[in-house]
């Protein structure tokens, strides 16, 4: 299996000169962890909800509440992205990506394709992989009881 097979196609992307309020929004709107950072069109960074909660919470900056929304709309992505996050390109094996992920416990990669940005593979899109795998496996081992993953945990608790 390939990381292409896998990916999030054509991901959604925040630009490096847009605020992180911006990149906030999309975050939730889209229920995204994560975004890949474009400047020009080219992958300079990645930017995550934990890296907007230090930029909004530093120990170090004493402020009113109400600064908060100046901050969230003046604060660039650019300042508190990973630049040049490490990617990988959509026909390596997806073991070796998996591989990646966990050792340097990373919860997505940029897929690069000829220079651009082509996709995202995050751990929801490994899960969604496993719980196909999974299903099909359990449909190959008993298609006498519909192959569900429902009769599969019914018959591993021994739930009527």
């Amino acid at each position: 299996m390939l990381v292409r097979d896998v990916m999030t196609p054509d991901p959604v992307t925040i630009g490096a000169h847009q605020s992180i309020g911006t990149a906030l929004a999309r975050m939730r709107r889209g229920n995204f962890r994560r975004l890949p950072v474009l400047d020009q069109g080219k992958l300079v960074g990645i930017i995550t909800d934990r890296d907007l909660r230090l930029a909004m919470n530093s120990p170090y900056v004493l402020r009113e509440g109400w600064y908060d929304s100046y901050l969230m709309e003046h604060i660039e992505v650019r300042t508190c992205m990973t630049p040049n996050p490490v990617t990988i390109a959509p026909d390596c094996d997806l073991i070796v990506a998996v591989e990646l992920m966990r050792t340097q416990k990373f919860g997505g990669l940029p897929v690069i394709q000829n220079g651009n940005l082509a996709g995202i593979l995050t751990e929801t899109d490994l899960m969604d992989c496993l719980i196909k795998l999974l299903e099909k496996e359990a449909t190959a081992a008993s298609p006498g009881n519909g192959g569900s993953m429902e009769s599969v945990h019914k018959r591993r608790t021994g739930a009527n």
